[in-house]
């Protein structure tokens, strides 16, 4: 019987052991979770809000939720799909906030996580790159933005992201296809032209 549990199985196992422990107080078991998920739902809302200081505020709200709904999980799921639908609920939450405020402008900041293996030359080169493509993102629609991220960016299965964002494996599919599509179309194109100053028609003429 060696290894029987050795796949899905036992994660899930694991992930109720862990929500076990923290309905019945102990404190370790959210410090666990926490340390297991912070950096991806902090790369999942950067690449979905496009600002560090908006990541990291939506990151502490995404935790406060998790820490309030974990007694909700119930292992139909991994729980890393169920934090991921929880962070996806909040960044969907805030993005429709801010549209409301403003147009969305696309000029996302973009962190690049440094590699001490790489030399100044390749670094400035990804972290350009980097920046391109958190910039072409923020221009997509929000729909094949999170589609694109999670799967592109974030590594989930089809699978998952159909769990994680409520949504049926077709509708997945179809959205990943065109958001790379139009992903790949606002890379060759370059970013939008900047608008140009009042009176500047006038001056030149």
């Amino acid at each position: 019987m060696e290894g029987v549990m050795s796949g899905p199985r036992s994660g899930n196992r694991a992930d109720r052991e862990l929500v076990e422990r923290h309905l019945h107080g102990d404190e370790v078991a959210f410090e666990e979770l926490y340390s297991r998920f912070d950096r991806m739902v902090f790369n999942l809302a950067l690449r979905m809000a496009g600002d560090a200081e908006e990541a990291a505020d939506l990151t502490q709200e995404i935790f406060l939720r998790v820490h309030r709904y974990l007694g909700r999980f119930r292992g139909r799921s991994s729980l890393k799909t169920w934090v991921y639908r929880v962070a996806l609920n909040r960044c969907r939450s805030r993005l429709r906030q801010r549209a409301r405020r403003r147009r969305f402008a696309g000029t996302a900041s973009f962190r690049e996580l440094r590699d001490p293996t790489r030399g100044p030359e390749e670094l400035a080169v990804a972290l350009d790159e980097g920046r391109r493509v958190q910039e072409a993102l923020a221009r997509l629609p929000p729909a094949f933005r999170e589609a694109v991220v999670l799967r592109d960016l974030e590594g989930l299965t089809y699978e998952e992201i159909a769990a994680a964002a409520g949504l049926r494996l077709g509708t997945v599919r179809s959205r990943i296809a065109r958001g790379r599509e139009r992903l790949r179309a606002l890379l060759e194109a370059g970013p939008p032209a900047p608008p140009a100053e009042p009176g500047a028609k006038e001056e030149s003429s």
